[in-house]
């Protein structure tokens, strides 16, 4: 932690999350099922245990207003990998994996990417070094800009934003900072040789960003003459301004060492201080 947080968890390091759904072979401990409202609040500890011997060995939580997660102790069980990645270039491949798209179909932004923004843009002002960043048109400008605009001195010399990953190469430059995706299997953010300063984005907004043109085109039924395609609608406009996910910001900032800048650090004292500001 490299500043400060309204609070921080006291638990063992290296707890493993699942959907609660996805547990098998536990039992509730109900002296320990404490909640404070319609659910397991985790309270009174861990209150899962194994069904055969009996040990606690993690924490159920599915209260109102609380994400349903269940936490298992790290000094209760061990991960075993299963299907881990291999490190070839099929650990990369987008085949079958589903878009998210940054407009919901209520026409609002999307929350995933207000969450993946808010950490992007974490790393985005650690990498500025508190120069002004040249963006790219389009997408970009919408999901970065304003804050960047808020925060940053505008004028040159500028850091340019540039794509990176795979299939695109990266020249190393001082003057760059690379818009990486991260690993769909393992949630590792792509690396090549001369990266120094990067942004990780999940890999299907990533892809979003840097391919914006790409479009499912299918045909009507029964098929259309060779050189006709359908007339799909335009994709979907936001009603309203971007703004990326404010705690998920302050979370990130607050792990990068960078933080301790002055200038930086007066950011985040900013954004904690001042609740939610405007370009939040």
């Amino acid at each position: 932690m490299f500043a400060p947080v309204h609070t921080l968890s006291f638990g063992s390091p290296g707890a493993i999350v699942i959907a609660p759904g996805d547990v098998r072979g536990t039992v509730l401990i109900p002296e320990r099922c404490g909640g404070y409202c319609c659910g397991l609040d985790g309270s009174d500890g861990p209150n899962l245990a194994c069904a055969r011997c009996g040990l606690a060995v993690a924490t159920r939580i599915d209260d109102c207003s609380l994400w349903q997660a269940v936490w298992f102790a790290p000094d209760a069980v061990r991960g075993l990998p299963v299907g881990a990645s291999t490190g070839t270039t099929a650990d990369w491949d987008a085949q079958g994996r589903p878009a998210t798209p940054p407009i919901d179909p209520s026409g609002a932004w999307s929350a995933q990417w207000a969450a993946a923004v808010g950490a992007g843009l974490a790393h985005l002002l650690a990498a500025s070094g508190g120069r002004p960043v040249a963006l790219p048109d389009g997408l970009m400008t919408d999901l970065f800009g304003r804050l960047l605009d808020a925060v940053l001195p505008s004028g040159t010399p500028a850091k340019a934003v540039v794509p990176a990953g795979p299939g695109l190469p990266a020249r190393n430059s001082d003057d760059h900072i690379f818009l990486v995706p991260k690993n769909p299997r393992t949630g590792e953010p792509w690396r090549a040789p001369g990266i120094k300063q990067s942004i990780p984005l999940p890999f299907d907004m990533w892809r979003h960003l840097v391919a914006p043109g790409e479009r499912l085109l299918l045909p009507a039924t029964g098929g259309l003459p060779d050189g006709v395609i359908r007339d799909d609608p335009p994709p979907m406009r936001p009603w309203k301004l971007f703004r990326p996910d404010r705690n998920v910001f302050l979370y990130t900032l607050a792990r990068i060492p960078e933080v301790r800048q002055p200038w930086l650090r007066e950011i985040y004292d900013r954004v904690n201080d001042r609740g939610y500001a405007h370009c939040f």
